[in-house]
């Protein structure tokens, strides 16, 4: 895969508003928030996107989801919050690197978009 932005941000090539990392992933701010709490986490194995999750990657993900769970409530997102993954083109998929959106701190509308 090449590289791209977020695995430019792992490397700490650009800088980003880092909120949180560990061995397998890292959750920054994001640049352009949608919501008073917008954070992305991304897995720092490259994956392109959720059709390119891997049967191996069974713990990787229950991973992220416990991490965006964590993260949530050290936020303190606790009136509710909204994860994203965005997959391909038209899901709206802009970067070639498996990220879910974390939005909060706002009442979130339906349909999104």
């Amino acid at each position: 895969m090449p590289e791209n932005i977020f695995q430019k941000i792992i490397s700490r090539e650009i800088p980003a508003d880092i909120i949180y990392e560990d061995d397998l992933c890292l959750a920054f701010r994001d640049v352009s928030p949608q919501a008073p709490t917008h954070v992305l986490i991304i897995p720092k194995k490259p994956i392109k996107s959720i059709d390119q999750v891997a049967d191996e990657d069974v713990e990787l993900m229950g991973h992220l989801w416990l991490t965006i769970r964590n993260l949530a409530n050290e936020l303190k997102l606790e009136k509710g919050y909204r994860v994203v993954a965005n997959c391909g083109w038209d899901g709206g998929q802009t970067v070639d690197h498996l990220h879910f959106h974390l939005l909060g701190g706002r009442l979130l509308s339906w349909p999104p978009g």
